[in-house]
């Protein structure tokens, strides 16, 4: 048995000919119909002709040609202008007439060139087929003749208006295929950088440290311990994010919370960093996406620490208060800049402070050393735009 339920997937994966074609025969059986014979449009108001071979010869070429309606609309147009002159001309007045408006809105729907061409064609052709119906003894007048040919027009731009429309959506969905690819792109540079570079700048760090330690074997060895402990941590973040890029792991997302602050913490110290570290109150569980982007403030500002003010005293302040999160890193003016930097984490992170609708700043401080403050509203979480946005 054929299951109905996958017969419109089937017609819609068929050629767009094929599928134009049985249009055109149900119209061609249609004008056919011995109860429509002589009841088609009569231009020039002709006597009515009776079916002949040449009548059968005007409906099949009239409606056939609506089967290259999309794929040659130029063609399509030009076949089914003669079947209606003809059959004008000669009084058959079948119901194939109906096929002159649907190849003239196809043809102002599809047509890529020359298009003022054949709307000049058309016209040009109508006019003759007025002086020779009116040539013939049409009785039709200026008037009637103007008015068919206004309902031609109408019918052409009904095709144009779909056209623009058609091309208008394109052009949205082209534009929000880029944006969607821009925004991706985005993200997956700032994940990296967020679950990459703290890891790899602590491993240049100790490889720094370690080269004048030859000769204290014990804390060589806790270097090199530091060293292996960060390159697995990042080694798995990235196989985790690598995962959640490929769509047939099904791997699930997973952000940091600002409960892991300690652990976070204390991998810094381990890699030579001294740092302070007070937490006043306890996440909650309405803190939604708040919580990730508290741990991701730290954790940058731990980096930058590392990268450019090794050994210097820094001071984490985090606090959980009813309807925010408030945190605050402050780092000791430091000697000389140790690594390069980009830029890119600082704006990441006030990128994702603003979607929370908090407040985020950095720079230097007076008499010295470096700040970095975020405000993060806590409540609960709305997604918009893949994002988590608190409310």
């Amino acid at each position: 048995m054929i299951d109905l339920r996958h017969v419109p997937d089937r017609w819609r994966r068929l050629d767009v000919t094929v599928r134009d074609l049985a249009f055109a025969l149900v119209l061609a059986a249609v004008a056919l119909l011995p109860g429509l014979r002589g009841y088609g449009t009569q231009l020039g108001e002709l006597p009515t002709r009776p079916m002949d071979a040449v009548a059968y010869a005007v409906v099949a070429v009239s409606c056939l040609a609506l089967a290259g309606r999309r794929r040659w609309p130029a063609a399509c147009l030009a076949l089914v202008s003669l079947g209606f002159a003809v059959d004008q001309l000669l009084g058959y007045h079948t119901a194939s007439a109906c096929a002159l408006p649907i190849a003239l809105l196809s043809a102002a729907a599809h047509l890529e060139r020359h298009r003022w061409t054949v709307i000049v064609a058309v016209s040009a052709a109508y006019v003759a087929l007025a002086v020779a119906l009116t040539g013939r003894g049409s009785a039709e007048g200026v008037t009637g003749f103007v008015t068919f040919y206004l309902a031609l027009a109408l019918a052409w731009g009904v095709g144009a208006w779909l056209r623009q429309s058609r091309a208008a959506e394109a052009e949205r969905r082209r534009h929000v295929a880029e944006t969607t690819r821009a925004a991706e792109r985005t993200r997956i540079a700032r994940e990296l950088h967020d679950v990459v570079t703290h890891h790899v700048t602590a491993m240049v760090v100790q490889t720094e440290a370690a080269r004048y330690l030859t000769a204290a074997p014990a804390r060589l060895d806790e270097a090199l311990s530091v060293i292996t402990e960060s390159g697995r941590l990042a080694i798995a973040d990235l196989r985790h994010l690598l995962d959640l890029l490929d769509p047939g792991r099904g791997a699930e997302p997973r952000s940091p919370s600002a409960g892991s602050l300690r652990a976070l913490v204390e991998q810094t110290r381990r890699a030579g960093q001294p740092v302070e570290f007070a937490e006043e109150g306890g996440p909650r569980s309405t803190a939604g996406s708040a919580e990730a982007a508290a741990y991701r403030v730290v954790q940058e500002a731990l980096t930058n620490a590392l990268k450019h003010a090794r050994g210097s005293r820094t001071d984490v302040r985090v606090h959980h208060g009813e309807g925010e999160i408030t945190v605050a890193v402050t780092t000791e003016a430091a000697n000389e800049t140790r690594l390069p930097g980009s830029g890119r984490g600082l704006a990441g992170l006030r990128e994702r402070v603003d979607v929370l609708g908090g407040e985020f700043t950095a720079g230097h401080r007076d008499g010295g050393g470096f700040v970095v403050r975020a405000r993060i509203p806590a409540g609960s979480p709305v997604r918009v735009s893949g994002e988590h946005v608190v409310r």
